[in-house]
């Protein structure tokens, strides 16, 4: 049984990298395979290490095996609940491309991102892209929410593709790491990673002029080898992102700063929303733990996609 990488997914079909000779093989799966292990509708991800035997046709195979993940980022569709997605495996971080305006990316947007990337030990890392498009006021909004991640722990570079501006920290950013990098459709992930590494030439396309948001570009996840050494996962744009077996009593353990404000709590169970002598909650009042970042942990703990209610 040959050993290789997962570079490449196309739901059906999967390019692996052999671990000897470095030629992709065109895969597919066991029927056995779909149902072992996690129930997401990829039970092979990008970054997955596997075994696989070869066909009668030499550039074709067939998956026996995922080996043990490190890590990987899953996320659960906001419309079908029951349904998961594994959108990168053994990664040493997770960037989230965001954009204030040109289409807007929500706070609970990428707090449910972060929330994922914690609870799977992963490191996240904001870019704020399409720094050159922004009025004063967006500007303002853009400037407000790198003040906010920055103080909860997540390093933030804001980007300009056109302007070239905090490229080079970006690329500090990845270089010699496997990094997944993810946002909704239109904020410019294509022509971030091409001013990356030119060699890449990645298919760009516009946003739309009338809803202001994007057209999805990247079709399907694929790990890409970068001439400055490491390698990135470019997965396709997404428009919810749910969240995937976290219980209503640990979710602060995946808010950075409020996991640490809780220490001071009177009450080891803390739900942090009506206990008296709260420290999130005075946390928040003295400014501690921004306002917006508790709000989203409240619609999250209360929302749809909570596996109970406290």
């Amino acid at each position: 049984m040959k050993k290789g990488l997962v570079i490449k997914s196309t739901g059906s079909w999967y390019y692996i990298k052999d671990a000897e000779t470095g030629k992709l093989v065109s895969c597919n799966i066991r029927g056995k395979l779909r149902i072992q292990g996690i129930k997401s509708t990829n039970p092979v991800a990008v970054g997955d290490y596997v075994e696989y035997d070869i066909s009668e046709d030499p550039e074709k195979g067939v998956i026996k095996n995922v080996l043990n993940r490190k890590n990987y980022i899953i996320r659960k569709s906001t419309n079908l609940s029951k349904q998961t997605h594994i959108m990168a495996a053994n990664v040493d971080q997770a960037v989230l491309v965001v954009t204030v305006a040109f289409p807007d990316t929500y706070p609970i947007f990428i707090d449910r991102f972060l929330i994922s990337a914690e609870a799977y030990r992963i490191p996240a890392k904001l870019i704020f892209n399409k720094t050159d498009i922004y009025n004063e006021k967006q500007t303002k909004v853009l400037n407000e929410l790198i003040e906010i991640y920055q103080k909860a722990g997540y390093e933030c570079i804001a980007t300009s593709v056109k302007n070239n501006t905090n490229i080079d920290q970006v690329k500090s950013l990845i270089k010699n790491k496997i990094s997944v990098i993810s946002g909704i459709s239109g904020v410019g992930k294509s022509s971030l990673i091409n001013l990356i590494d030119p060699n890449l030439n990645l298919k760009v396309t516009e946003i739309s002029d009338s809803h202001k948001s994007g057209k999805h570009t990247t079709t399907f996840a694929e790990m890409f080898e970068l001439s400055t050494g490491g390698y990135i996962i470019d997965t396709p744009g997404i428009r919810g992102f749910g969240l995937h077996n976290i219980f209503n009593e640990e979710l602060f353990h995946f808010f950075p700063e409020i996991f640490k404000a809780s220490h001071g709590c009177k009450y080891h169970n803390c739900t942090h929303v009506h206990e008296p002598d709260c420290a999130v909650k005075n946390a928040v009042e003295k400014g501690d733990v921004s306002q917006l970042r508790y709000e989203n942990y409240l619609k999250i703990l209360f929302g749809d996609d909570s596996k109970h209610r406290l």
